[in-house]
């Protein structure tokens, strides 16, 4: 088994392979952020990052090419480097949370001022509607926040509301309405 691992690494130096791994990574988390960006409407990062991507994928991919008849652990490098940037690439996206999230929240009645009162004191703009359950009277709140500070407001809900129904979703576009310009500033 030594042997067969020996003639694979023969033609190739651990430098050249590291090097794959590295750049490859680097590469593909570029690219996954690239993706996540563009589809978040932040074009004009993601098209800087698709320079810098293209840039490595050619030097990577031409000396993976041109060497993997002699050396096929190339390739095996070079798709466990796609797989990690991958992972990174979301994992950086996620610590990032670049872009806005509409929040629904269907609360109980009496929590509906309790919570109403505590989202507009950390300075939430909050629409209500009164709604329908299907044993009760219930009120919809809804509010757009920065994916940053997504968390603290839907701990908050539960935290006066243990039965609130929350609904996150992503927001492209945003246009109208009352938004802190403090917010308005961290898209």
């Amino acid at each position: 088994m030594p042997e067969v691992l020996l003639d694979l690494l023969q033609p190739i130096v651990l430098l050249e392979l590291f090097l794959i791994l590295l750049a490859k990574t680097i590469e593909v988390t570029l690219m996954t952020l690239r993706i996540i960006l563009i589809a978040k409407g932040y074009r004009k990062e993601g098209t800087l990052l698709s320079f810098v991507e293209i840039l490595l994928w050619t030097f990577v991919a031409s000396r993976v090419i041109m060497g993997l008849a002699e050396a096929p652990i190339k390739g095996i490098v070079y798709s466990i480097g796609f797989s990690i940037g991958v992972y990174l690439g979301s994992r950086i996206e996620s610590y990032l949370a670049m872009g806005r999230v509409l929040i629904q929240a269907i609360v109980r009645q009496e929590s509906a001022s309790q919570i109403l009162s505590a989202l507009r004191g950390k300075g939430y703009a909050v629409t209500t509607i009164k709604a329908q359950g299907r044993d009760s009277e219930k009120t919809v709140l809804m509010l757009f926040a920065n994916r940053k500070g997504k968390e603290e407001i839907v701990q908050e809900i539960n935290r006066l509301d243990a039965k609130a129904m929350i609904i996150t979703n992503d927001v492209t576009n945003l246009q109208g309405g009352t938004i802190s310009t403090v917010r308005k500033l961290f898209k």
